[in-house]
């Protein structure tokens, strides 16, 4: 009877499985394509030892079957892709096209997972895209992420409501805790113990929000199968809690990226008992707010420097914060990324390395190979030191809005670590700071996760989305895509990259940090592919962003040329050959904003919007606002090394902040030269102190109003930019 009992409770659960992932993936399919929910219908498969979903049709309907819901998921998207020819954009008011009868699966499909782990975010992707996101967009893009296969995304969203908890328990005034924390766009980098007070005094309402929020946001994720990866105490602590606890190691860290040492960070030195008690009641509070998967990302010295470097030491702060964590949770796993033993590789020796990240169980541990199309730690550290780690593709810095990415050389890289890496080769993920673009970068990223055919062959793989962007089977668009992939995307993205419209003037080098603005390829090969996707025929949405997008940079990267030409006036004295290539670069300036205000996605108008919408009040609306444009614009303090870092061609930002940019420089050197004065190095100082009290006003007094809606017909104004300008192309 015990045995029969038992057997029934057995079949029960199963069950219960059974009903929560069908339902779930019904769930989702109602939310992206209710008109055909009774038409795609998903159906749980047995357990295997790996990730897997199949295709089939009977009586007019897809079946989509697979492990759990996420992988049901992978399953649509592939039937989306590869028989419907449409793509689902990560935006949540992007559109999709669907065929009007669905196609048939004429022979069923079974395809499994590569790999377990499909990891996904950045800190900084918090910051650069989506610090105004409400669950509208949340709720869109976790079904986004579960079309992709990702199962282990970063969730650090509402995290200052749990530490705002922490510290006042401890005894700090609320005031003094919200002060500490930066501004929302911002908070990355107070996570990552970068930066602490900079447009600081959170108010109550927004860590009220976020706390809503990110219980939306696990929830979701938790029911398509995904284990949230929450953060834990990495040392950061506000300096006012040595008041508390005086005797307690609390280091003020020097400053951050040239920031003044007013926003500088402090670290509580992870020995330090008062590190485990602060650890087991964030953890505590956490887990009751949130739950928890048990994977916590720490981080103890991204871009900063370690209290010391000596392996010995290294190794024993290691094993000490590890111990915290598990004392916190038994089950507690690792999360860290890799990217100081790149940016910092000069001080992180094997040694040291091999001393941190084995200084605990590596069963408990996860390792973030963080830039892995420029350079992979896994193979100069004897694949991790048996570490379990994740190849991962970063793709962008600053959500920066440049051409870029090695499709061909990602793929051998990925195929590389698949058979070299090891068998603590755990996964396959995306890094990326901002959403950017190029969407498909990362959609074939996720691909590589899977046993996909397409993605074997790159030839395959372009016309493949060629099909997808046009919604069929286009000659022009296949050919454009075949060249895109084969001639322009041969470079990977690299720090403040830019069209030079979005860099600060001066005559000869630029004088920005991060002014990377050189491109791998002739624009007249550029010029090739855009004049053949205008030859194909589609009213997707995708295909209007694709033709923009390719117009955008194509009069970027002209632009340079006539900046060129305008030197080589200015050189020769040529006064009437200088303002005629003046008028021609502010022109170009105002073509570019009237192209990209066609775009959703390219509109400084929606960031600004979103963003004062957060506010409960004018006052919270305008501070909000503020923190926004400065990000994008000089990012921190003016004047500072950062600036334009997350420069982005954003229609609103590129005529009135780029644009005045320019348009002070053209009047600084024109008032010189006729003057009969060389524009010189005095003058050009000149210039930037005028031009860095402008930045500051832009975002500081708000200049300018901006739509939040996209005007004009992209495709229309791409061909007369085309026939405008193509015949000076290079």
């Amino acid at each position: 009877m015990k045995k029969l009992s038992l057997s029934l409770l057995l079949l029960f659960l199963a069950m219960l499985v059974k009903a929560d992932n069908v339902s779930t993936f019904k769930a989702l399919v109602n939310r992206l394509m209710p008109q055909y929910a009774d038409n795609i219908v998903g159906k749980q498969l047995p357990q295997k030892d790996h990730d897997y979903f199949t295709l089939s049709s009977a009586d007019g309907k897809i079946f989509v079957g697979g492990n759990d819901a996420n992988s049901m998921s992978v399953g649509l998207n592939y039937y989306l892709k590869y028989y419907c020819n449409t793509t689902v954009s990560w935006y949540a008011d992007d559109r999709f096209s669907m065929p009007g009868k669905l196609p048939m699966v004429e022979k069923p499909v079974e395809i499994k997972a590569r790999v377990k782990d499909r990891f996904f975010l950045n800190y900084c992707t918090f910051g650069y895209t989506m610090p105004w996101w409400n669950w509208k967009e949340w709720e869109h893009f976790i079904d986004w992420m579960a079309l992709n296969g990702i199962n282990l995304p970063l969730a650090i969203t509402g995290q200052e409501s749990i530490w705002y908890k922490v510290w006042t328990k401890l005894g700090l005034k609320g005031d003094a805790v919200r002060h500490y924390f930066t501004g929302p766009s911002h908070l990355p980098w107070h996570r990552m113990i970068n930066l602490d007070y900079w447009w600081g005094d959170l108010p109550i309402s927004w860590l009220n929000d976020q706390e809503a929020l990110q219980k939306q946001i696990v929830a979701r994720e938790r029911e398509l199968n995904m284990k949230p990866v929450l953060p834990a105490f990495s040392g950061h602590v506000p300096q006012e809690l040595k008041s508390i606890y005086p005797t307690a190691k609390i280091t003020k860290i020097g400053a951050w990226s040239d920031f003044t040492d007013e926003y500088a960070p402090s670290f509580l030195d992870p020995m330090d008992p008062i590190f485990k008690k602060v650890q087991k009641m964030f953890l505590k509070i956490q887990n009751q707010t949130y739950g928890t998967d048990h994977i916590y990302g720490i981080d103890l010295f991204n871009e900063i420097t370690p209290p010391s470097y000596e392996a010995a030491y290294l190794r024993r702060v290691g094993h000490q914060v590890y111990g915290t964590l598990r004392d916190a949770d038994s089950k507690a796993v690792w999360l860290q990324m890799t990217w100081l033993f790149w940016n910092e590789h000069e001080d992180w020796t094997n040694e040291r390395i091999k001393a941190f990240i084995t200084s605990y169980p590596s069963d408990k541990s996860l390792l973030l190979d963080y830039y892995g199309e420029c350079k992979e730690i896994w193979k100069q550290t004897d694949k991790y030191y048996g570490v379990p780690y994740i190849w991962c593709y970063l793709g962008n810095f600053g959500g920066n809005t440049m051409l870029a990415g090695n499709i061909g050389e990602v793929n051998k890289r990925i195929e590389n670590t698949v058979i070299n890496g090891g068998k603590n080769f755990a996964g396959i993920g995306s890094t990326l700071e901002g959403f950017d673009c190029n969407p498909f970068m990362y959609e074939y990223v996720f691909e590589k996760a899977w046993d996909f055919e397409a993605h074997k062959n790159i030839a395959t793989w372009a016309r493949h989305i060629a099909d997808e962007h046009v919604g069929h089977a286009d000659a022009y668009a296949r050919e454009a895509w075949d060249s895109l992939l084969n001639k322009v995307y041969i470079k990977t993205d690299t720090p403040g990259q830019a069209v030079a419209i979005n860099i600060r003037p001066a005559l000869g080098k630029f004088r920005t940090y991060y002014s990377n603005w050189r491109i791998p390829y002739r624009n007249r090969t550029l010029l090739h592919a855009t004049e053949l996707m205008l030859k194909a025929k589609s009213d997707r949405p995708s295909y209007s962003f694709d033709v923009v997008n390719l117009t955008r940079q194509l009069l970027g990267n002209y632009f340079k040329d006539v900046f060129d030409d305008y030197q080589k006036a200015l050189k020769d004295s040529d006064f009437a050959q200088m303002k005629a290539k003046e008028f021609v670069m502010m022109g170009i300036i105002s073509d570019v904003d009237r192209l990209i205000s066609t775009q959703r996605a390219f509109l400084v108008g929606k960031w600004i919007e979103d963003a004062r919408a957060k506010g409960t009040n004018a006052e919270e609306k305008l501070y909000y606002e503020r923190n926004a444009r400065n990000l994008i614009t000089t990012w921190g303090q003016k004047g500072r090394t950062l600036n334009d870092y997350a420069n982005r061609t954003w229609g609103g930002l590129t005529e009135t902040f780029y644009g005045e940019r320019w348009r002070m420089f053209f009047d600084a050197v024109n008032r010189a030269f006729l003057k009969g004065e060389k524009f010189d190095e005095q003058h050009q100082k000149a210039y930037e102190a005028d031009v860095t009290e402008y930045e500051d006003r832009w975002w500081r007094n708000c200049v300018g109003t901006f739509s939040a809606k996209p005007v004009g017909d992209g495709i229309g104004i791409a061909r007369e930019l085309i026939d405008k300008y193509k015949d000076q192309i290079k």
